[in-house]
């Protein structure tokens, strides 16, 4: 049984910083899979904000750089995403993803953290 579970959301003045986590369990392997966060404002496509490589490399969305940044724990089979500086545009459901593409083919989702930035 695989699982991603998002926590850490919550609300948020402008200009104020939350961390996200996500814990991984069953056969999923943060460092063994690309993880990412994605998020999901009512009414619009889904997002990618940040990913993390196997080999540790990283992507953020436009929107998010010199603002977010996305790690992993391989001990505690965590990542996170540390957001600074956050806008009322930031608000949002936030999803962790866990893809794999060898051995085999596999992507999971998480069941989502509310984050919302307002005075």
């Amino acid at each position: 049984q695989v699982q991603l579970v998002e926590s850490g959301g919550g609300l948020v003045q402008p200009g104020g910083s939350l961390r996200l986590s996500c814990a991984a369990s069953g056969n999923i392997f943060v460092s063994r899979y690309t993880m990412g966060w994605y998020r999901q404002a009512p009414g619009e496509q889904r997002e990618l904000v940040a990913n993390i490589t196997r080999g540790g490399s990283t992507n953020y969305a436009d929107s998010v750089k010199g603002r977010f940044t996305i790690s992993r724990d391989n001990a505690k089979n965590t990542v996170y995403l540390a957001m600074n500086s956050l806008k009322p545009e930031d608000t949002a459901v936030y999803y962790c993803n866990a893809a794999i593409t060898r051995p085999r083919v596999g992507v999971y989702w998480g069941q989502g953290t509310q984050v919302t930035v307002s005075p």
